[in-house]
């Protein structure tokens, strides 16, 4: 009794396990999720290194000789056009314009008694000419003293913001001598260096003087909420490089770029008709890619396809698919070349969505 008790224990336990293992192998067989490429006009952004640079960027040069006596604002502050940065001891250029000025005062007076003498007959119009001659030489130089006068305050040429000081208070500086530099950030210059090939593709795509639009990809990968204008392309090319330079113009309204950042420009090219397939559906074999196409009869082909672009979560495609074909999309490490399998076929607008939603996750 016992024994047979034994044996049908172990029949159930055996059919158990069959149901078990045919379930499983049943699973299996049907876990493979097929899907096709999408076929559709889009955007592609190539990306290009770039420099950031003020539109307007000067140095702050002292245009006298002589000591700094004072300096009436700070590193990095926003100064406006005309206002007083620094002043050089003028005292020299003081005297001179104020001995000028009383030279201008006696010669003045000289002309106007050899006038009256002139007037009355009494000494030639040659002596007149002569005082009017010395009166003229008198006021030259006092515009010259007072333009030097004026060249121990510099002020501000425009909206800028200040950068280091090159030299502090009571340093005796020469004329010429870097002081600071001033940067003007209300609008950015953003130059980049394109190949010859795709210079190429920009100016035979371009089919309107409208200007491109790039957008600009900060240093922490973060895109600027400004967009920028291609507005100028240099004349030659680089012989040793093969590229030559893009200028894109952005506005800065909130100063948060500053001259001498550097980034990358993302500029758009459509593509008509692009192939676009989710990346986790290809496999690489050395430095190529590959899909597994499903074929008629179900089994898996080993495919090597050429990749034009790659974007979030997808690739598009530039040979080696076409719309109407099956890849396989999940389990590319489960099977292998010339299998057979079953599988569930769920549309790429779908794969693409559920995709979308795991990265906003």
């Amino acid at each position: 009794m016992k024994m047979r008790s034994l044996f049908f224990f172990l029949i159930g336990i055996f059919l158990i396990t069959s149901c078990k293992e045919h379930h499983e192998q049943k699973q299996e067989e049907v876990a493979f999720v097929v899907t096709s490429p999408i076929q559709k006009d889009t955007v592609i952004y190539r990306e290009y290194v770039c420099q950031i640079q003020s539109h307007q960027h000067i140095e702050l040069r002292a245009l006298e000789k002589g000591y700094l006596q004072n300096i009436y604002v700070n590193e990095g502050q926003f100064v406006k056009k005309g206002q007083l940065m620094f002043r050089i001891m003028p005292l020299i250029y003081q005297a001179e314009t104020e001995k000028s000025e009383a030279e201008v005062n006696f010669a003045k007076i000289e002309y106007q008694n050899t006038k009256k003498l002139a007037d009355s007959n009494i000494v030639s119009k040659n002596e007149l000419a002569l005082a009017k001659a010395k009166l003229d030489k008198a006021q030259a130089e006092l515009s010259l003293a007072k333009a030097h006068l004026a060249f121990t305050e510099i002020r501000a040429p425009f909206d800028g913001i200040m950068d280091r000081f090159q030299v502090r208070l009571g340093s005796l500086v020469d004329e010429g001598e870097l002081l600071s530099t001033l940067a003007d950030n209300s609008k950015m210059w953003v130059y980049f260096n394109v190949p010859e090939s795709e210079y190429l593709d920009y100016i035979t795509q371009k089919k309107s003087n409208k200007p491109a639009e790039v957008k600009l990809q900060m240093a922490n990968h973060q895109l600027f909420d400004q967009k920028g204008i291609v507005e100028t392309i240099e004349a030659d090319f680089n012989n040793e490089t093969g590229n030559i330079a893009f200028r894109a113009t952005f506005s800065n309204p909130q100063r948060i770029l500053r001259h001498g950042e550097t980034g990358n420009i993302l500029m758009p090219v459509p593509l008509k008709n692009a192939i676009i397939i989710p990346q986790k559906s290809t496999f690489d074999v050395l430095d190529k890619k590959f899909v597994y196409v499903v074929d008629g009869n179900n089994i898996l082909r080993a495919r090597q396809i050429t990749i034009a672009q790659e974007m979030p979560h997808v690739y598009v495609v530039a040979s080696g698919l076409g719309p109407n074909d099956k890849i396989l999309a999940e389990g590319l490490g489960k099977v292998k070349n010339n299998e057979r399998i079953k599988f569930s076929f769920i549309p790429f607008e779908k794969e693409l969505f559920d995709l979308n939603n795991l990265h906003a996750e």
